[in-house]
């Protein structure tokens, strides 16, 4: 009889299936159209549009090539940092699993980035390593002006910054009790005895 899939296997596969989809769309999208090209989905409420960027947030620049390496060391530090966490949380029966869930999340669109700044310059051949653009692609322009100008959420993004976003959105709206110290698990009396 096979042995049930552990807390930690289940996290790992999440993680590599959300990175995986997050290369697949991001290659499909760099291989098949030219940069600036959209695709209409659904009329002017969701388009497929091909951007790239430095690598942080909304496409923010931070200073320069030097301020890229220092974006890739931090990124890779940080995932480093959240790897090391869940497999602390993973020893502790009494960890939520929505919890180790959310920062799996987290982790898997974390790394999904962090692929595109290492490789993506490597492999498209227009920068060295680790100063590759991250490929963005989902552009929802959810409210419009009377003059047709998106005005709320303008920002083209990808299926690794979706893990990240929905990660944190998840943590914050639905496990703050957990990282209040609320719901920790084990009180400090029970702890002691």
């Amino acid at each position: 009889m096979a042995r049930p899939l552990s807390k930690g296997a289940k996290l790992i596969i999440l993680g590599v299936l959300l990175v995986i989809v997050d290369q697949i769309t991001k290659v499909l999208v760099k291989t098949n159209m030219d940069l600036g090209q959209q695709i209409y989905v659904l009329g002017e409420w969701f388009r497929i549009c091909f951007v790239e960027n430095e690598g942080m947030a909304f496409g923010m620049a931070f200073g320069g090539w030097v301020g890229k390496l220092l974006l890739s060391l931090f990124r890779i530090v940080l995932f480093g940092g959240l790897v090391w966490w869940i497999s602390k949380l993973l020893k502790n029966p009494a960890t939520p699993t929505g919890v180790v869930v959310g920062l799996t999340l987290i982790t898997a669109g974390a790394f999904g980035n962090i692929v595109d700044c290492l490789f993506y310059g490597l492999i498209w051949d227009y920068a060295p390593f680790m100063f590759g653009k991250v490929v963005d692609m989902l552009y929802f322009p959810l409210i419009r002006d009377s003059f047709g100008q998106t005005i709320f959420f303008q920002p083209v993004f990808n299926v690794a910054d979706s893990c990240v976003t929905v990660g944190a959105f998840y943590l914050i709206l639905f496990q703050w009790r957990f990282f209040s110290g609320k719901d920790s698990g084990s009180s400090a009396e029970e702890t002691e005895k």
